[in-house]
Order: structure tokens, then sequence, then C-alpha cells
């Protein structure tokens, strides 16, 4: 593959989380940069691990990982999107909330990377210089995070609620869209 070829696959693979780190930025009530960058640490970097872990999963169990990803980001962007629909009705100023812990950030991180793992296993199949691959993709999703995070901001600065609803929205239609 090409170099345009791995920039173009790693803005593919970054939207999904450039759109949670919108939802993320959506919480902030004034931009930290510090937390868009841990935001986009933790995005980017499980953009740069499942290549791998694909990668490596290769010829094994590539029908096997192909015949449930789909599935899989299904259900957690669905969980993620009616938390954000139910947070969003919140009177109280609780459900602002940029916690960028482990705890919060590990399920956003896993489904926004689920098609990454998939991407490994076409790798594998093509011999892509594989470390060239993954810096591409983990840079262009790093960018993306921390341009979504302040999108994100900027949003939820004048309309959070709503935001917060049509956030959530957005990630249960991409759901959709995923699994169908």
């Amino acid at each position: 593959m090409t170099f345009i070829q791995l920039v173009l696959i790693g803005i593919g693979l970054g939207m999904d989380a450039c759109s949670m780190a919108v939802c993320k930025g959506l919480c902030m009530n004034k931009m930290n940069w510090f937390k868009a960058f841990i935001i986009a640490c933790y995005f980017a970097s499980f953009q740069l691990v499942m290549p791998i872990i694909g990668y490596f999963l290769g010829n094994s169990f590539g029908d096997d990982i192909r015949r449930y990803d789909h599935l899989i980001s299904f259900i957690l962007l669905i969980i993620l999107g009616f938390n954000m629909i139910k947070e969003s009705f919140n009177k109280i100023d609780h459900s602002i909330d940029d916690d960028v812990s482990f705890k919060r950030m590990i399920i956003p991180s896993i489904a926004t990377s689920i098609d990454a793992l998939t991407v490994g296993v076409t790798f594998s199949l093509f011999n892509v210089n594989l470390l060239l691959a993954v810096v591409i993709i983990f840079v262009v999703t790093f960018i993306l995070s921390i341009l979504g995070t302040k999108i994100g901001q900027l949003f939820g600065e004048r309309y959070r609620g709503k935001a917060q609803f049509v956030g959530g929205l957005v990630l249960i239609l991409m759901g959709i869209n995923i699994l169908l």
C-alpha cells in the first residue's frame, strides 16, 4: 500500500475516534488541552495496538474476527449512545463529566478501535509495512481526536443538553450503520 492509501485508512479509522472525542468535548465546560491530549492518547493508542493484534491474528482467526467485529462495535456504541441520551435529560450539572480516567475511557477506546483490528488482519494479507501503517494511523487519530475534542467543547458550551442528546443519537446511528 502507498503512503497516501495508508493516510486515507488512518483518516477512515480515526473518524470514529474523532466522533467520540466530540462527544467527550461536549462534556467540557471550558477547553482543557491536557485532557484533550489524554483523550487523543487513549484513542490513538488503541488505534495503534489493534491493527498490530489483527496483523498477528491474521490468517489464524481472520474469518472469526470479521464475523463478530461489527456486532461488538454495535453493542458498545449503542450502550454509549443510550447513556449519553440519558445524561442529556439530567437537569443537574452532574452530567458534565469530563473525566478521562481509565475507567471512563476504556470502553470508548475499544469501541472505536474494533475496526482497526480487522484492518490489521487485512494488512497481514497484503504484506503492508506494519510499522509505517500503525504510526500513520496513530498520528492521524491523535490529530483528529484533539480537533474533535475542541469542536465538541465549542458546540457543547452553548447547547450542552441538546448536543449530548444528538451526540448519543449519532453514536446509536453509527452502531446501527456498522451492524448493517
